[in-house]
């Protein structure tokens, strides 16, 4: 299908399907399709020898594709502004962590909902990776912590 529509349409580049299965019936749903890369696919700049943002590049200019191989299983967790309600977020919680990676977009106001960056958490096992990751997302608040502030002063 994706083929399908790429040939029709006659562009080049990366296209991404954002599905989900409903859990009613089972049946398999498409969200979106997005003609570019999307954020659905960010754990592929941790956790695939070719990210989507490099094969967009690698596409638009004529050159073969990567591999896409996974190295290993990842999670992503997106950050919306919401988070920072309460003040910086305790990034050191994802930096002290060698298995995760954060990503702020350099948006300079949060808004409730407003997408402001993700982490990503790479492991053995997706379930390694979803637990950990669920756990880092716990420690971000600001409130979650004593003094409500956090060291790191980023904008995000």
């Amino acid at each position: 299908m994706n083929v399908t529509l790429q040939d029709r349409s006659g562009s080049i580049g990366t296209y991404r399907w954002q599905r989900f299965t409903r859990p009613v019936c089972g049946k398999l749903m498409v969200n979106e399709f997005a003609p570019r890369p999307h954020n659905s696919g960010h754990g592929t700049l941790d956790a695939s020898r070719t990210s989507q943002f490099e094969q967009q590049v690698r596409t638009l200019a004529g050159l073969p594709l990567g591999d896409t191989t996974m190295r290993s299983p990842v999670v992503t967790q997106n950050l919306l502004g919401d988070l920072c309600a309460g003040g910086i977020p305790y990034w050191q919680a994802v930096l002290a962590d060698s298995s995760a990676t954060l990503h702020l977009y350099g948006k300079a106001e949060p808004r409730r909902a407003r997408k402001m960056g993700h982490f990503s958490y790479v492991a053995p096992t997706v379930e390694e990776a979803l637990d950990a990751a669920l756990r880092l997302r716990r420690l971000l608040p600001a409130s979650a912590h004593t003094d409500g502030k956090s060291e790191i002063a980023a904008t995000i």
